[in-house]
């Protein structure tokens, strides 16, 4: 027995559809397949695609809650960090979303850069790299621990060939914080510092931070941010002057038996100063060489000039001759000229020929010239003057009186405040110390209906009382009364409405009785009228009836 066989006699059912037509049987093939292929595209699912990414747990669970309303479906990527949907209904659904405001926070980074579109300009792709600049900017700031949002704004402009017209990029960052959070300075300034840094040629200065309540955060920028930090500088500088001050004196003195204060003149102003100095040359031997030059020139056997002086003379040398030979035959001389003598002709047999010699030496030395080119620039917040002075209470004696400290324990008390100080004559400081007695802190008593902080507050008190007696009087008078008539005229009205129900009810009742003793006369008469029809047309029954009524028990 072959499978098939085998089949059709298990399953005897499928035996029956061989004896239906070939349509039927290729139509509901074909329908097996196209279930097939439903079943199987319905497994597969869609295919999603993402919707947000780097939502906050905030706006992702009523973009969740909004999606879960609007029925469509949507998973979770595997980090957690995007909501995707399927892919054809990403542009609808996320209009639909933006109609309701989400997501109402978080911003784009460089994703924008991922759905680049081909044939953009450069002032499309610049825009673009802004936008996802100042989006990565914002995600990093509000990572902070108290920062629940944050937004900022670039200013980049247009880069210039002309260093002239080149304009330094600016930047502003508003920052909305956690309820009972705020930001230090150092946090502030590290905002600044991260997104100057993020930006080319963006100073820290040109950041400007601000909160949700439009409090400057940040420091302001020209004329005013500098006063305010020179007053914090100088404050500083006082404020610390007197602690080191009181810090020395306090244990020597007593808590309480001394006062300091500070004033710091200070000067701001700031100065380059460029100098070229030449100095006189240094003792020779000790000076640098910059250049030397030396040139030698020596002769031997130059004849010296000879014949007269004249145009004539102005002749090439003769040829030369050799020691041994004779000399040369003397020029014919002119008229006029004088013979001059032959200088190698000897005088006498004892003396030796002259001979000719011409020595030159020359020499040039150049030194540096000693010169000092210096280039000073002092630093801001230099400190002129400063003027401090001290005020120390009188001490008591072993009786318990004020006697002032002896002039010893002053002067000691003068070097150490000075050294505490700083103190500087060059710079012309001052210091006044002071020994005097304090004037206790607490006034003299005074009576209490002469001291004026209690005369203001009975003042107080009575200004209160009368506005509580005249609140009393016009609700006694006026508004207690008035509610008094509008309750008593509601009472009224409602009991004028309850008897206007119960009347409205009797008349009801009177009406249905009336009714119901109208519907038993009309039946009673009915009755009798049919009884009567009954009797002319049937005596006979009716006389058996009335028997049956007078005779109840009577057996048929």
């Amino acid at each position: 027995m072959s499978q098939a066989q085998a089949l059709l006699a298990r399953f005897p059912a499928l035996g029956k559809l061989q004896d239906l037509p070939r349509p039927v049987l290729l139509g509901a093939a074909s329908a097996v397949v196209a279930a097939v292929v439903v079943l199987l595209l319905w497994s597969r699912g869609p295919e999603y695609s993402v919707l947000f990414s780097n939502v906050e747990d905030r706006d992702g669970g009523a973009i969740v809650a909004a999606l879960g309303q609007m029925n469509i479906p949507y998973r979770m990527s595997d980090s957690g960090s995007a909501i995707l949907v399927p892919k054809d209904r990403v542009h609808e659904t996320r209009l639909q979303l933006a109609s309701q405001g989400l997501p109402k926070s978080g911003s784009v980074g460089f994703e924008l850069l991922d759905n680049t579109r081909f044939g953009a300009s450069q002032f499309t792709e610049q825009v673009t790299y802004q936008r996802a600049l100042e989006g990565e900017l914002s995600n990093s700031i509000a990572s902070l621990h108290a920062v629940q949002q944050a937004r900022v704004h670039l200013a980049i402009p247009r880069e210039s060939l002309f260093v002239r017209e080149r304009q330094e990029p600016t930047a502003s960052v508003l920052l909305n914080l956690y309820p009972g959070r705020t930001l230090t300075d150092a946090q502030v300034a590290a905002i600044g510092w991260l997104v100057s840094s993020s930006v080319p040629r963006l100073n820290a200065e040109n950041v400007s931070v601000v909160d949700q309540n439009g409090r400057l955060l940040s420091a302001p920028s020209g004329e005013a941010g500098a006063e305010g930090t020179r007053r914090n500088f100088i404050n500083d500088l006082e404020q610390r002057t007197v602690q080191r001050i009181l810090t020395l004196v306090t244990p020597l003195v007593g808590a309480g038996n001394v006062r300091a204060q500070a004033s710091a003149d200070v000067d701001f102003s700031q100065r380059e100063q460029t100098s070229e100095v030449y100095r006189p040359n240094q003792e020779p031997g000790q000076a640098a060489v910059r250049s030397k030059q030396t040139s030698g020139s020596e002769q031997h056997n130059v004849l010296p000039p000879q014949g007269v002086p004249g145009a004539l003379t102005n002749q090439p040398p003769p040829n030369a001759v050799a020691p041994i030979s004779l000399p040369p035959p003397a020029p014919p001389a002119q008229p006029g000229a004088q013979q001059g003598a032959n200088p190698l002709s000897t005088q006498g047999k004892d003396e030796a020929p002259a001979v000719p010699t011409n020595t030159r030496h020359d020499a040039t030395i150049n030194y540096e010239v000693d010169r000092t080119i210096s280039h000073v620039k002092e630093a801001t917040g230099k400190l002129r003057r400063l003027s401090v002075a001290v005020v120390v209470n009188y001490r008591p004696d072993e009786d318990g009186v004020a006697q002032p400290l002896p002039p010893e324990e002053i002067e000691n008390l003068n070097r150490l405040v000075k050294d505490a100080m700083g103190f500087s004559e060059e710079r012309g400081d001052t210091l006044s110390i002071v020994n005097s007695r304090f004037t206790p802190d607490t006034p003299a008593s005074v009576p209490v209906w002469e001291d004026p902080d209690y005369l203001d507050l009975g003042m107080q008190l009575l200004r209160y009382l009368l506005i509580a007696l005249a609140a009393w009087f016009i609700w006694r008078k006026i508004v207690k009364p008035y509610f008094a008539h509008l309750a008593s005229r509601q009472e009224a009205v409602l009991q004028a409405a309850q008897e206007n129900a119960a009347n409205r009810d009797a008349a009801a009742q009177a009406a249905a009785a009336a009714a119901r003793r109208a519907s038993e006369i009309s039946r009673y008469e009915d009755n009798l009228g049919v009884a009567r029809e009954l009797a002319a047309k049937d005596p006979r029954a009716v006389a058996m009836v009335l028997r049956s009524w007078m005779e109840p028990n009577a057996k048929d």
